[in-house]
């Protein structure tokens, strides 16, 4: 929430009351100033519908707004306000920062949000260029025909004609603020959806890469139970065991060779879901991502910043709060539509018989036409259309409202499951190194004959547990890492460079 936003919604707190509502000294001076200003241009029936009039305020109504907390509840790190633009390299990965930036070039959805915001620039121009009077050029040709004698005629013209329409009451300087709100909405909206890729196309990356691990610990772990069911059927032919430890062994080996084919599917469709972001064929991205590399670890050392800094970079907020403006924005430019509007329009042309004459003095014809027009009886319609517009605003005002309450929690929850993971990944290794000791020291002794085979085979589950647990905590660990970042605003390109990307972006 921008300070100044807030200022501003602090200074007009009573405009939440409807015009028609007003106190009646209020619409009486009001409407003398109408009546002074339109003195010499309206009739007298003019001036008896407009005493009725009375406009909105200038600011927009103010709503109690958000309390926004000076720190996070759970950080107890510092804030900084570090850029985020690229968060993504805190990962230390150059695949996935060329993945992410891959994604941001060609990626369908940035493409449609950069078209949407090319749109709104052009109907901004169309809003703006409405402000300025018209000039046009005509030329015509005619030749007539008449009596049973077809004696004929010729007629040519040639002309410049000129229209303004003159914005007394701010309808259409209201139509382009709102057309510059719906642009800088649609410049956020880039960011947003920016932002969403990025994060989306880092959570299959790190979740590809957790998968990749925990194939590795499993397929490790299932060669330690085919070295055990080998010596448990060795000692089942000495009769040392009997066929229970020897089932009991070809059990856990089949086991988790099940969980491999399903690791190895879920592996291939995250790398489809990391081609489509990228805008290419699903699999068009394994040669590169088949081969199991380190999994990144993010970088302790958090970039954070204060939760108002947060809500002035989070694309969605800003684009919540440019809707508020276009609202309020329509809603001036409804209730200048009750007031009457002017036209100024001139022509200037040449007219002749002959082309010879067209030039001659005597052919030059101009005209100037001023006019007026207002509507006497409408049945409300033009009132109604205003209170429509504020009913739109209240909406649009209470989304932002939402969406900054959405945004505070996204950063508290990622705070609160970033600290819990790390807390439970200590005691997860702990027991992951234990359990490995354990399993090791249980195959020697069953191959010393000193326990049974149950021992053995507790200890290798308890192994493999652990070890997938650590695997896939690491994994949401990074994920946490992402959503923190994406929950703070970061990887969105910075506004400077909105114009240059929408401006090198391909054209329909």
């Amino acid at each position: 929430m921008r300070p100044d936003h807030a200022e501003a919604m602090n200074q007009h707190a009573l405009a939440h009351r409807r015009p028609d509502t007003l106190p009646a000294d209020s619409m009486n001076r009001r409407s003398e100033r109408t009546s002074v200003r339109l003195h010499g241009i309206a009739t007298g029936v003019l001036l008896l519908s407009l005493a009725a009039c009375s406009s909105l305020p200038v600011g927009a109504p103010a709503g109690r707004g958000v309390p926004v907390p000076t720190a996070w509840a759970v950080s107890s790190a510092s804030a900084s306000s570090t850029p985020l633009a690229r968060w993504w390299l805190r990962f230390d990965d150059p695949l996935m920062a060329a993945l992410v930036d891959e994604a941001l070039d060609a990626n369908r959805s940035v493409k449609r949000a950069l078209a949407a915001l090319r749109q709104a620039r052009a109907l901004g121009d169309v809003q703006t260029a409405g402000l300025a009077p018209t000039l046009g050029l005509s030329a015509s040709a005619q030749r007539n025909y008449s009596g049973a004698s077809r004696s004929s005629s010729n007629g040519l013209r040639a002309g410049l004609d000129a229209g303004w329409e003159p914005d007394f009451f701010g309808g259409q300087r209201a139509g382009v603020s709102a057309a510059d709100a719906d642009t800088a909405a649609s410049l956020a909206s880039l960011g947003d959806v920016q932002v969403s890729v990025a994060a989306e196309l880092a959570l299959n990356y790190l979740q590809l890469r957790g998968l990749q691990a925990r194939l590795v610990i499993a397929q490790a772990s299932l060669a330690n139970q085919q070295e055990t069911l080998q010596l448990t059927d060795w000692r089942a032919q000495a009769g040392l065991v009997g066929s229970l430890e020897l089932e009991q062994a070809r059990a856990a080996v089949a086991q988790t060779r099940a969980q491999l084919p399903a690791l190895q599917a879920s592996a291939l469709q995250t790398e489809h879901a990391i081609a489509v972001l990228t805008g290419q064929a699903p699999a068009a991205l394994h040669g590169r991502l088949a081969a199991v590399e380190r999994a990144p670890q993010a970088n302790e050392d958090l970039v954070l910043a204060f939760p108002a800094e947060t809500l002035r970079q989070r694309p969605d907020v800003r684009a919540a709060e440019a809707r508020v403006g276009a609202a309020w924005a329509r809603v001036q430019q409804a209730d200048a539509a009750r007031y009457p509007s002017f036209q100024l329009s001139g022509s200037l042309g040449l007219s002749s018989l002959a082309l010879g004459s067209l030039t001659s003095g005597s052919s030059v014809a101009a005209g100037l036409l001023g006019s007026v027009s207002a509507s006497l009886f409408d049945g409300g319609a033009a009132r109604a259309r205003v209170r429509a517009q504020e009913a739109g605003f209240y909406q649009v005002q209470s989304a932002y409202e939402a969406t900054v309450l959405a945004a505070l929690q996204e950063v508290e929850d990622a705070l609160v499951a970033l600290r819990h993971d790390r807390e439970r990944l200590q005691y997860l290794r702990t027991a992951a190194e234990s359990a490995q000791s354990a399993a090791l020291l249980a195959r020697q002794r069953y191959s010393s004959g000193l326990v049974d085979f149950q021992v053995v085979l507790e200890t290798q589950r308890s192994e493999l547990s652990t070890q997938d647990n650590v695997a896939s905590l690491l994994a949401t660990l990074n994920t946490d890492h992402v959503r923190l970042y994406k929950a703070l605003g970061g990887g969105w390109v910075p506004e400077q460079d909105h114009a240059r990307l929408s401006a090198a972006a391909p054209k329909p």
